[in-house]
């Protein structure tokens, strides 16, 4: 019954992607940013749902319980704070910048800004890279969740199959405008049922005393911060959220907004979003050490979904399931898509020759081919992968917070050019590749054993290169600076051009 239940969710999810793909025009805009058409409650459900997938449910989950109920202070309350300021500050300029100039992409936007090929091309491999253990991250999740509560009927490769097959199917067809519907319908359901799984379980676990009382009898350490979160540690962790300015799916979601004020809801209710999921999560991954004590290393990704098929089996069991999927899918269909967008509009130009250009329908075409085969690769990694979403998240979001620099430079500060640009990129893939390698498989690595994370090292190298190579290099021409700045500061420029403007129309003043 359980895999009935999930089967039959699946087939909603679909049924809604090919329902909007009805209303996709043939034009490039239309397909990968939804006609800029996206509204207030859509980009806050698809923002949100797109941020979180399975690294905020399973990924939460195996950290709590493998360190304790202090993984809460680690991402949850910084993000809660840092996401809402990116938002507000940078979200609302990317947006007016990119309704202004016709963007389509991350990389378009600071290939232009910097008037830079290279800039372009070596962000997008960048991002790619990046991007991969964040899609695995997904792909491993739907195949863990479907083989724990069928309790082992479906294996995990099945599992990892199916949910691939059915993002494809949705995305391909319909681009951002069914994946912005379907990410409202699966956000808002992964949020509700992650509330009720957290009520369900706890209940009959005998209710939150009792079951703290157990806890605390049995495993102390797992409600005390201790020396389980490091000082130094907790506080680099705040640059960890700032990975949401560069996320390509958070980017390409931006540029879809309607209006500035589309992004109050984002600004205000994201924190309220971030507790309503981490709370659950968090909860029932130190709960698990009551009915599932002594799981080590990877084996702790399954700690929600065991607590489901334990105590909530059949048809309960089966919607809490879908939830899970809900918020695995509403990532990999986002991020996906963003790399076949990059790859159509940014990178596909390279090979035009002759005043040959692509038809709009031809890249649309490119841009599907592209998803099929970054999911299909990505599933073929997950079928070897073996590594802890936590872990495999805070990697990817380490890159992604560390190339931030390059992002403000280009919106804050007329001096930053092509040079500074370049000059972050390389320092971000050496110093992230040196770290990698030192903490790959040592789960509490910091730098030298200071307690502080790898993220803090390299945002700041990043940021020095940024402003050296940016006062070294050549100026950006007065044309480029014009499209992206207000040189006049009339009001009607500013607001355009994505200055205060546009944040006050946020705030609503």
């Amino acid at each position: 019954m359980t895999l009935v239940v999930v089967l039959a969710y699946l087939g909603v999810v679909v049924g809604i992607g090919l329902f909007g793909s009805r209303l996709v025009g043939s034009g490039t805009e239309d397909y990968f940013v939804a006609g800029r058409s996206i509204g207030s409650f859509v980009l806050l459900m698809t923002l949100f749902g797109t941020h979180m997938t399975a690294f905020a449910l399973l990924g939460a989950s195996a950290e709590a319980y493998r360190v304790g109920i202090g993984v809460f202070s680690l991402m949850a309350s910084s993000s809660a704070l840092m996401v809402p300021i990116v938002f507000f500050f940078i979200g609302t300029r990317v947006w007016a910048l990119g309704k202004r100039n016709g963007f389509l992409t991350q990389a378009e936007f600071l290939r232009e800004r910097y008037e830079s090929e290279a800039v372009g091309v070596v962000l997008f491999l960048v991002l790619a890279a990046l991007l991969v253990p964040y899609l695995l991250i997904g792909v491993m999740g739907g195949g863990i969740t479907l083989n724990q509560i069928t309790e082992g009927q479906v294996p995990q490769w099945l599992g990892s199959a199916l949910i691939s097959t059915v993002v494809i199917t949705y995305v391909v067809f319909g681009g951002m405008r069914s994946t912005a519907w379907v990410n409202t319908f699966q956000t808002t359901l992964f949020m509700v049922l992650g509330a009720i799984t957290a009520f369900v379980i706890v209940r009959r676990v005998g209710g939150l005393d009792l079951a703290m009382a157990r806890l605390a009898e049995e495993q102390p350490e797992m409600l005390i911060r201790g020396d389980r979160v490091a000082p130094l540690r907790l506080l680099s962790y705040t640059l960890i959220p700032l990975s949401v300015g560069m996320f390509p799916h958070i980017f390409m979601h931006w540029l879809s907004a309607k209006k500035a004020a589309t992004f109050r809801a984002p600004v205000m209710l994201y924190p309220v979003c971030i507790a309503i999921v981490w709370v659950p999560s968090v909860l029932l991954g130190v709960l698990g050490h009551l009915e599932f004590p002594g799981m080590q290393g990877p084996e702790a990704n399954t700690v929600l979904v065991r607590m489901i098929a334990f105590y909530a089996p059949g048809i309960l069991g089966g919607l809490l399931g879908a939830g899970v999927f809900a918020a695995i899918m509403s990532s990999l269909d986002s991020q996906s898509l963003s790399l076949g967008t990059i790859f159509t509009n940014d990178i596909l130009r390279l090979f035009e020759r002759d005043g040959r250009q692509l038809s709009e329908q031809q890249k649309v075409l490119a841009g599907r081919l592209f998803v099929v085969f970054i999911i299909a690769v990505t599933f073929g990694l997950s079928l070897v992968a073996n590594r802890s979403i936590f872990g495999l998240a805070v990697w990817s979001f380490t890159g992604y917070s560390s190339l931030l620099p390059i992002l403000i430079g280009a919106l804050f500060w007329r001096r930053a050019n092509k040079t500074g640009a370049l000059a972050s990129l390389i320092v971000v893939v050496v110093l992230w590749t040196y770290f990698f390698t030192q903490g790959w498989g040592k789960p509490d690595y910091s730098v030298a054993g200071t307690g502080v994370m790898p993220v803090a090292v390299i945002f700041g190298g990043s940021a020095l290169a940024m402003i050296v190579g940016s006062l070294l290099g050549q100026s950006t021409s007065d044309e480029t600076l014009g499209r992206f700045f207000d040189p006049l500061g009339s009001s009607s420029s500013a607001q355009s051009a994505g200055t205060p403007s546009s944040a006050r129309e946020v705030a609503g003043s």
